[in-house]
């Protein structure tokens, strides 16, 4: 049975690729120990789209439409030696649609739940895509709250400190990034790409002990809660090289 969606190791005789070499770009076999499926969520036009293109393609597209429906993009890095694919969700953000997207909450390892500093409306509905995403998703799933569209200081709607007490109050990661100037999209994805790692690694470690006959009592009732905020202004990880594309495909 294919347990990619559940963050399991990828069996090694199954899932052998052929993809661009994580250093340098040339083509070689690498095997994937991962597959994460990661959600975006948020109101319409907060600029979803335009951030998982950002980060998956390095493409900014001024005449991007509303997604219709649910789309995904994938993109492979390493975090901590291991090799993972980002298979990212993009789902959409009108109320029409939301009996349909729900059912992709299932199997989602993280949630990247995205609002316009510009739009207050579309900060103030944050509150009811957390609670959409832990009725739907897994307990131990990983959040990061971003404030999108950074680059219009002027237009500021929603200060940061509002975000920074509810991500504290709600045990979010937050970072306010820009797809149009690209800043902070990249170090926001691979911060919650490695909370992901470290959240499947305790369990692999858990049912290993249980297996042992060994007992480890998990800390706080669940892997989620107590986690802090973790404001985000960069990274260290080693990243594939992203592939460029001339055309616009959002």
């Amino acid at each position: 049975m294919n347990q990619e969606m559940s963050g399991v190791i990828v069996d090694d005789q199954k899932q052998q690729q052929e993809m661009k070499g994580l250093n340098g770009g040339v083509h070689e076999d690498i095997k994937i120990d991962y597959v994460f499926k990661i959600v975006v969520i948020g109101d319409s036009a907060v600029g979803k789209t335009q951030v998982l293109s950002r980060f998956a393609k390095n493409e900014f597209c001024f005449d991007s439409k509303s997604t219709i429906g649910v789309e995904f993009q994938t993109r492979t890095v390493s975090i901590q030696s291991k090799v993972i694919k980002a298979q990212i969700w993009d789902t959409a953000g009108q109320e029409r649609y939301r009996a349909v997207t729900s059912a992709y909450y299932r199997g989602a390892l993280g949630a990247m739940l995205v609002y316009d500093i510009t739009k207050r409306q579309s900060f103030d509905h944050v509150a009811r895509w957390v609670d959409e995403l832990r009725a739907h998703a897994d307990s131990s799933i990983v959040i990061t709250l971003i404030g999108n569209k950074a680059d219009l200081v002027d237009l500021r709607a929603v200060p940061t400190e509002d975000a920074v007490e509810f991500a504290e109050r709600q045990g979010l990661f937050f970072s306010e990034t820009s797809a149009l100037s690209g800043h902070n999209v990249e170090s926001a994805f691979l911060k919650l790409l490695e909370e992901i790692y470290k959240v499947v690694s305790r369990k692999t470690l858990l049912i290993g002990s249980a297996a042992n006959g060994n007992h480890i009592k998990e800390t706080n009732n669940g892997l989620l809660k107590g986690l802090k905020i973790d404001v985000i202004s960069g990274s260290d990880f080693e990243v594939s090289e992203m592939k460029k594309i001339s055309s616009c495909s959002c």
